[in-house]
């Protein structure tokens, strides 16, 4: 049951998500498209324009580039790897695909279904890129993508400060990535407010169906949620005890034990 309600509440929420960009399209392509490239895309990109230097130009192409279609795959397979490691657990597999197949999959619906020019080349700094508009594929993927890195890390991180530290740098990463499209012209600030604004919303459904499987098992009394070394086998609506340790709770790595039952949420994603 908490994997189905784990998955369910994944794909529901995909699906609720992808029908929020098409509508989010019709409506920006009625409404957004005259006022925004008066009033704030034509601005920004004059002010990127002013501040743009070759120097300044070459690092934010590099800096973009981690959040193209190479760069990002490369690095959430690292961190996903990392996390996959030290959870000892399929989930931050689970959550990361399957939040950036959504990720993606919006993007490519909303930008066929619009088809926004981005701006001249004569405004841009190559390499120049084609493919239509709204929304910025790089602001929405490193939304998601990076926002479930950063919470799933912080899943394992105990002091506070730390836990701050991670989601300060995840959020400057995320808004430096949008205003990275804007400074080289491939993208108008429209583009990349949407995309940060339908990220987070699909964020917040992939953290939710994440705390869901936890609340649920927990109700369920089925102890600590599954790892590769504590698969949890379930018997008369009990966790079987791992070997060496016939009460039925779960060694820590310091040796200790936690109780059966508790909800391991904060210590193992």
């Amino acid at each position: 049951v908490p994997y189905a309600a784990l998955w369910i509440t994944m794909l529901v929420g995909g699906a609720i998500v992808v029908v929020l960009a098409l509508l989010g399209a019709e409506v920006y392509e009625g409404v957004v498209d005259e006022a925004g490239l008066a009033n704030l895309d034509k601005p920004a990109l004059a002010l990127s324009e002013d501040l743009r230097t070759p120097e300044l130009n070459a690092a934010v192409t590099g800096f973009t580039n981690i959040g193209g279609s190479i760069g990002m795959p490369i690095l959430a397979s690292i961190l996903t790897a990392w996390l996959t490691w030290v959870n000892r657990t399929w989930r931050p597999i689970i959550l990361v695909c399957g939040a950036a197949a959504v990720s993606v999959s919006a993007t490519t619906f909303s930008k066929n279904l619009v088809g926004r020019s981005r701006p001249d080349f004569i405004n841009a700094v190559p390499p120049y890129e084609t493919s239509p508009s709204f929304p910025s594929g790089h602001a929405l993927n490193s939304t998601v993508v990076i926002g479930v890195l950063v919470y799933l890390t912080c899943l394992q991180l105990k002091k506070t400060s730390a836990r701050v530290a991670v989601i300060a740098a995840g959020l400057v990463f995320v808004l430096a990535m949008g205003l990275s499209r804007v400074f080289l012209g491939h993208h108008w600030m429209t583009d990349v407010i949407a995309a940060w604004l339908l990220g987070l919303a699909w964020l917040g459904i992939v953290i939710l169906a994440h705390r869901l499987f936890h609340v649920i098992r927990h109700r369920e009394h089925a102890g600590p949620a599954p790892t590769f070394d504590h698969p949890a086998h379930l018997r008369d609506g009990r966790p079987s005890a791992p070997a060496g340790n016939p009460t039925g709770s779960e060694e820590s790595a310091d040796g200790s034990s936690t109780p059966e039952g508790k909800d391991d949420v904060g210590a193992r994603g």
